[in-house]
């Protein structure tokens, strides 16, 4: 008996299967410009979520604690009449209170005149005093006999009496007291 091929599937010749294959797949495209007109509009978008995202992290990490209320500034010569006042406890130990009576002056004088007199000696102090013409001849003397007769308590273990003690902390608040009024006097005049 002869084959047949009666069951075969018939399958046609190739004809140009890389032009076919081409058809179906196509290579990737490039990039697709963004129009120049809302080129902008992106920029400032990202700029915006940019800064909003900065905020969001400086307040997470960064601001801990909230804003403090401001306090009223207290003026120099209430600061030293309360530094004056505070020295009187040590009215029985000579050489502290002579500290701190000629302390508080001190640091009235670099608050009210900015003298830096806390941070220089007596002689170096006494110097610059002479040159600046916010005090008057009588105060520059006073607080020249002041700081030395200070000074001999400190160092020269000078021992005075109670009355000399008292007689120091009253001519220091004397010279804050006048000093305060041209202070007042001025600020008032300034504001007028």
């Amino acid at each position: 008996m002869a084959a047949t091929n009666q069951h075969a599937v018939i399958v046609s010749p190739p004809t140009n299967s890389a032009a076919a294959t081409n058809a179906v797949l196509r290579d990737i495209r490039g990039p697709v410009p963004l129009p120049p007109e809302l080129l902008w509009l992106w920029i400032a978008m990202g700029a915006a979520l940019g800064g909003l995202l900065a905020v969001l992290i400086w307040n997470k990490w960064f601001r801990h604690a909230p804003a403090k209320p401001v306090e009223p500034s207290i003026p120099p010569h209430q600061r030293a009449k309360h530094r004056l006042a505070d020295a009187l406890a040590l009215l029985t130990q000579p050489k502290p209170f002579c500290t701190a009576v000629s302390d508080a002056l001190r640091l009235y004088l670099e608050e009210r005149f900015e003298f830096r007199a806390p941070d220089r000696t007596t002689e170096e102090f006494l110097v610059e005093l002479q040159r600046a013409d916010q005090l008057n001849d009588s105060q520059k003397e006073f607080l020249a006999d002041f700081l030395s007769r200070c000074d001999v308590v400190k160092f020269a273990k000078h021992e005075p009496s109670e009355a000399e003690l008292r007689s120091l902390h009253s001519a220091a608040l004397n010279l804050v007291e006048e000093t305060a009024y041209n202070l007042q006097t001025v600020e008032k005049g300034a504001a007028a």
